[in-house]
């Protein structure tokens, strides 16, 4: 089972701190401005995020790949 978690980017990061990385890194403007969803743009809260980003793969999905481009950008410029 490792072997399959081995190359996993998100293995063993919740939803909550993907949020809070992206939110901490661009802030909220910037992250709606990314991913335009109104859960970013209209009265944005780490809880009403992940609520919604729980219901909807489509949000979700895009929220995943945007932590996978930052976190490979942070590594890249250490």
């Amino acid at each position: 089972m490792n072997d399959q978690q081995a190359n996993n980017p998100l293995h063993g990061v919740t939803l909550e701190k993907i949020v809070t990385t992206l939110v901490d890194h661009y802030g909220w403007e910037a992250l709606g401005e990314r991913i335009n969803i109104r859960c970013f743009n209209s009265d944005p809260s780490v809880k009403s995020s992940l609520k919604f980003l729980r219901k909807t793969p489509w949000a979700r999905a895009k929220v995943e790949a945007l932590y996978i481009t930052m976190q490979a950008s942070v590594w890249r410029s250490k």
